[in-house]
């Protein structure tokens, strides 16, 4: 599943022109602007969240996959995630016992809208980033439940757990 998050998104004018309801200054509740837009800026405040954010801007990845990336506990990753989540930075689907992480769809508010690009614009070129990136592709092609497993037995993703089958390439 492939999320470009650059053609998802669209402007305040382009979405009214759509007939999207989006938040708008006149409009909104007293103070709901500002408390939104507090809880963007807090979860923006954080380089770890912020890797976790530019992770899925290709792709949907379980907490599994983001800990591999990052290098963090799980439960230090899931206390991230959720204040991404609150901030309404990413969405979720849980799925037996994983979750997986997505950046929000297009008719997420217009503010979390040029947020999220304005990161992605911003750093797509950060070595950290361009880093991570790298390393999600190799995360891809092992299954989450045997990163899971890997973890639990101390392994990073690069150890024992099989592989998917993928095509194999010239």
């Amino acid at each position: 599943m492939s999320l470009d998050p650059l053609r998802r998104l669209t402007t305040i004018p382009e979405a009214a022109k759509n007939g999207h309801a989006f938040h708008a200054w006149p409009h909104a509740a007293d103070g709901e602007m500002m408390r939104e837009f507090m809880a963007i800026t807090r979860a923006l405040a954080d380089e770890q969240r912020v890797r976790m954010l530019l992770a899925l801007r290709r792709q949907e990845l379980c907490v599994c996959q983001i800990v591999e990336v990052v290098g963090l506990a799980t439960s230090t990753v899931s206390k991230h995630m959720s204040i991404l989540k609150q901030a309404r930075l990413v969405d979720s689907r849980k799925e037996g016992r994983w979750i997986y992480y997505r950046l929000p769809c297009a008719q997420a508010p217009a503010l979390v809208q040029q947020a999220v690009r304005w990161v992605c614009e911003h750093l797509e070129n950060d070595p950290r980033i361009l880093r991570d990136e790298q390393k999600i592709e190799g995360i891809r092609q092992v299954e989450p439940h045997d990163l899971c497993a890997a973890r639990d037995n101390g392994q990073s993703c690069g150890s024992e757990p099989r592989r998917r089958n993928v095509a194999a390439r010239p």
